[in-house]
């Protein structure tokens, strides 16, 4: 028996040889190389762990738990707040509200007469036609009394002010008082000046008109009174001396003024009758 001799194995190639490796360069001492973070430091989360990978978008940082545990204690502590509050008042018996204070509508128990009803009502202010016809007149026997009206005569704001020791403080204050308009009369009886005026204002500046607490010169309710003076004045840039009595009332926006200049002391029922006799004429 003839053996035939094996076939040769062919041997493993050999492994490529490792390409040299350069040595690293030697550096001064003083000179370090920088250092690489190491990834195997980095912390990793679970999550990134099982959603890594090449097709998935990096997810967005989560909220730290304390963050969190607050605002679910502001909610829960809001609606515990909101539960106990309610529960609390729910348990409170209900307050009665006051009644409304609304006066019942009163209606007349007879029908009543509009002519009857009209007549009881006040007069209305007979303030808003001619003043001069509202003025008295100078009495008989009198006479006019320097370069004044003697008559019922309308009188301007300026006259009015050149009569006063300064005319300009006086202008000034009528017109800033709302003055609107003024009649007057004057005359001369015995060596006695009389003087009476009307002074309406602006229906707005109506308090403007001038009243007083002095004697009544009427007994019908009229809103003013009168004095009399026992002591002397002068008269401006005089020394001529004269006695002042006067009685002032309002009606309304007009102011009525009466006044008495005479060389001896005023008698105070003359002063008192003219007053009465022009307030009469208002009403």
């Amino acid at each position: 028996m003839t053996t035939e001799p094996a076939e040769p194995v062919p041997a493993a190639p050999a492994a490529p040889a490792a390409p040299a490796v350069p040595p690293p360069p030697v550096l001064p001492p003083d000179v370090l190389p920088p250092a690489e973070p190491s990834a195997a430091l980095a912390p990793v989360a679970p999550g990134d762990l099982l959603e890594a990978g090449p097709d998935r978008e990096p997810r967005a940082p989560r909220r730290p738990r304390p963050v969190r545990l607050a605002a679910y204690a502001l909610v829960l502590g809001t609606l515990a707040g909101a539960g106990t509050g309610y529960a609390v008042q729910a348990q409170r018996p209900p307050t009665p509200l006051p009644p409304l204070q609304v006066a019942r509508p009163s209606y007349p128990a007879e029908a009543v007469d509009p002519a009857a009803l009209a007549a009881e009502q006040p007069a209305p202010l007979a303030i808003d036609g001619d003043l001069t016809k509202l003025l008295i007149t100078a009495p008989e026997g009198s006479t006019p009394w320097s370069d004044y009206p003697d008559k019922p005569s309308w009188i301007t704001v300026g006259e009015i002010s050149e009569r006063s020791g300064d005319a300009a403080y006086r202008f000034k204050d009528l017109t800033s008082r709302g003055f609107r308009r003024a009649a007057e009369v004057d005359w001369k009886k015995d060596d006695v000046r009389y003087r009476v005026s009307l002074m309406q204002f602006a229906p707005d500046h109506a308090d403007e008109a001038k009243t007083n607490n002095w004697e009544p010169f009427t007994g019908d309710g009229a809103n003013g009174g009168y004095k009399v003076e026992s002591s002397p004045r002068h008269w401006a840039e005089s020394t001529d001396t004269y006695y002042y009595g006067q009685a002032v009332a309002k009606r309304g926006s007009l102011q009525m003024t009466v006044e008495v200049f005479g060389p001896k002391p005023v008698d105070s029922g003359t002063l008192k009758d003219l007053a009465k006799r022009q307030w009469e004429r208002l009403i």
